[in-house]
């Protein structure tokens, strides 16, 4: 594994917002548990440098209510299913986290008391204080918003530092890196320049809530071993979008 920072943490209270997709692994669907045991490492080594952590991990390994609407599925009932998806692997990274001796609370935006507690703000805000990561589940509650909103929504109840963006590439591409080898990484972004040439890094709705709230979100790759704990602390490779001047000149 890399080498851990060297610097004190810059972001104090993060929102880290993982993909459906980033629980595959190379599998085509479902969760991979190796990768689920090791995006728990990352967080771990966070939350024992001291960061106060919570979650938001997306339901497309299991199903994305988009997809099932374009075969004919109503649009509500399809995102309700995806936000019963984000339960399923809430509850997968909190079993992962807690096996590293990391207390973990689920909080669900539609109420399942059996499996989950109901999503309460201030409670989120304690647990987190005690040194608890919380996952939020279930999007926002609601059918057409995404979790990148419900991400974001989140981000601005908890007064995080910074919204994380684990992704599987390290930064904000002006193309896909992966098909394009010309693809310029930028270091700084503005919220504006996500918004107007259209980088797709966000839902426009979550990026416009960051900006309100003077959020900066960090783009940075989830599968480098050590590199959450490194951009905690300002290092490492990522982007990171804010209302500064960025280098897209």
């Amino acid at each position: 594994m890399p080498d851990g920072p060297t610097s004190p943490l810059v972001y104090k209270r993060v929102l880290l917002k993982v993909s459906g997709e980033a629980l595959m692994g190379s599998q085509n669907y479902g969760i991979d548990l190796e990768v689920a045991n090791r995006i728990a490492g990352e967080v771990a080594q966070a939350v024992n440098a001291g960061t106060e952590m919570c979650l938001v991990i997306g339901g497309g390994n299991i199903f994305r209510g988009l997809s099932g609407a374009a075969k004919g599925m109503d649009r509500a009932a399809a995102d309700y299913m995806g936000m019963l998806a984000t339960v399923m692997n809430a509850l997968a990274m909190q079993s992962a986290l807690e096996q590293v001796g990391i207390p973990t609370r689920v909080q669900s935006a539609i109420p399942m008391m059996s499996v989950c507690e109901p999503y309460i703000r201030r409670k989120a805000v304690r647990h987190m204080e005690k040194g608890r990561v919380v996952i939020f589940a279930a999007g926002s509650g609601n059918p057409f918003f995404t979790t990148d909103t419900a991400a974001a929504l989140r981000a601005a109840e908890m007064g995080c530092d910074a919204l994380f963006k684990g992704t599987q590439v390290d930064g904000v591409y002006s193309d896909d890196p992966r098909v394009n080898p010309n693809a310029k990484r930028y270091d700084h972004l503005n919220y504006l320049d996500i918004l107007t040439q259209d980088l797709r890094v966000m839902d426009a709705s979550a990026v416009t809530l960051m900006r309100e709230n003077d959020i900066p979100i960090v783009v940075f790759n989830i599968h480098e071993g050590g590199g959450l704990a490194r951009v905690l602390a300002g290092e490492g490779v990522r982007t990171v979008i804010g209302n500064a001047p960025s280098d897209t000149v």
